[in-house]
C-alpha cells in the first residue's frame, strides 16, 4: 500500500494506521469516528502489536486521534487497497474447490452523493464460497460495463465459471472470458431482443427436465425447475447451451401464486458440469447480493453512513468487504454474531488479521 503522506511531519506509521482501522471494522466499527473511538480503548500491548510506536521518553504508546485515521482514510488509495484485501483472503482462504464460481455485481452507495458528485457506485466479484476478490470503482459517467473485465484482471480466471446478470450478457465479455480461460453463465432478457426470442421459442415443453428441487423460505413455497438445451451454432461467441429455469413460489400467508421464467447462456459444454451444480450456481449467484451488499447495508448501516470525503466511502467498503471476508472465512455464518464477539477483545481482530 503506497504512503501518501508528504515525509515532513509523519508521526504514525502508515501500515499501523491502516491496520488499526482493519482491526477497528472487524470489531464492528461502522464509522470513521467508531474506528477512532476503538483505537482510543486499545491497551498499551495491543498498540504495539498494531505497529504504532512508544515514546521514547514515557515508554507509552500514544493513539492516533480520530481525525488522523479520518484524513488518512481518505488519502488512501482504493484501487490499491482493494487489491491488497483481494490477495489477503486468497491467501488466507482455505482451500478452493475443484471449480471456482464467481459472481459479479455492482452496488451505489446511496448517502455518498454530494452537490458536485454522483454517488460512488463498486463493483465486485465474489466467490460462491463467500469472499469478494476484487472491487473496482464505476466511472461516475459509465456503468457496470466497462468495468467488468479490468476488475477480472487481477484474478486467476483459470476453469472459473463466472455468473452476471443480464447487462454483463455482452459479446464482449464472452470473449474477454474465454481468452482467460474461463465459462460464462450469463442471463438473457430482452435487452437483447434477438436471442432473447428465439431463446424463448424454442420447444421446451418436449425437452427433457434435468433438475427438480422444491423448498420452503421467507414464508412461501418455492419448485423449481430447470432444462438445458445444447447449441452448435448461437448468436453469442462460444456459446454451448441455453438454460430454462421456472420458479414457482406461493406466498403463505396470501396464498398467491407466482411464476417465474428465467433463460440463460453458458460456454460450458454439455456434461462439463452436473444439473445439479448448473441449478446451485444459478441460485448462488444471489449471495452476493443477500451476503455482502445485504451485510453491509445491515449490519455495518453502509446506505446510512454519512462518510462523503474524497475516497472514504469505496475505503470503507473496502474495509467492510475484509470484515465480512475474514469472518467468514473463520467458519461465521452470522456476521452480526462474528462481530459482536470480536468487539469484546481487542486482541481478536489481531488474531484474525494474523498479528498474534
Amino acid at each position: 500500500m503506497p504512503d501518501p503522506r508528504a515525509r515532513r511531519g509523519i508521526r504514525y506509521p502508515w501500515t499501523a494506521l491502516l491496520t488499526a482501522a482493519a482491526a477497528a471494522v472487524l470489531a464492528g466499527a461502522a464509522s470513521v469516528t467508531a474506528i477512532g473511538e476503538w483505537v482510543a480503548d486499545a491497551p498499551q500491548r495491543v498498540l504495539a502489536l498494531l505497529g504504532f510506536r512508544p515514546d521514547p521518553l514515557t515508554g507509552l504508546v500514544r493513539p492516533p486521534h480520530a481525525t488522523t485515521i479520518r484524513l488518512v482514510l481518505a488519502a488512501v488509495d482504493g484501487a490499491a487497497l482493494d487489491r491488497a484485501i483481494g490477495d489477503f483472503l486468497q491467501q488466507r482462504q482455505n482451500p478452493a474447490p475443484e471449480r471456482k464460481v464467481i459472481a459479479v455485481d455492482g452496488k451505489t452507495l446511496r448517502s455518498s452523493r454530494t452537490t458536485g458528485r454522483t454517488a460512488t457506485a463498486l463493483i465486485a466479484a465474489m466467490t460462491h464460497s463467500r469472499q469478494v476478490l476484487a472491487q473496482r470503482q464505476i466511472d461516475g459517467k459509465s456503468n457496470e460495463i466497462p468495468a467488468f473485465a479490468p476488475l477480472l484482471d487481477g484474478i486467476d480466471l483459470t476453469g472459473a465459471v463466472i455468473i452476471a446478470d443480464a447487462l454483463h450478457t455482452q459479446h464482449d465479455h464472452a470473449t474477454y472470458l474465454h481468452k482467460r480461460g474461463a465459462h460464462y453463465l450469463a442471463v438473457i432478457k430482452r435487452n437483447h431482443p434477438g436471442l432473447h426470442e428465439k431463446v424463448r421459442r424454442l420447444p421446451w415443453r418436449d425437452i427433457r427436465l434435468d433438475h427438480y428441487e422444491r423448498g420452503r423460505g421467507h414464508h412461501r413455497d418455492e419448485i423449481r425447475r430447470l432444462k438445458t438445451a445444447s447449441f452448435a451454432h448461437l448468436d453469442h461467441p462460444h456459446a454451448r447451451q441455453v438454460l430454462q429455469v421456472v420458479r414457482r413460489r406461493r406466498d403463505l400467508g396470501t396464498g398467491k401464486l407466482t411464476i417465474e421464467r428465467i433463460y440463460l447462456v453458458t460456454s460450458l459444454p454439455p456434461g462439463a458440469a452436473e444439473s445439479s451444480e448448473l441449478a446451485a450456481w444459478i441460485r448462488g449467484h444471489w449471495h452476493i447480493e443477500n451476503q455482502l451488499h445485504h451485510v453491509r447495508d445491515r449490519t455495518f448501516h453502509e446506505d446510512a453512513s454519512k462518510v462523503r470525503t474524497r475516497n472514504l466511502p469505496r475505503v470503507m467498503a473496502g474495509l467492510r468487504n475484509l470484515a465480512i471476508g475474514t469472518h467468514r472465512q473463520d467458519g461465521h455464518t452470522n456476521i452480526a454474531a462474528a462481530l459482536r464477539h470480536t468487539a469484546r477483545d481487542h486482541l481478536r481482530p489481531l488474531t484474525a488479521l494474523g498479528l498474534t
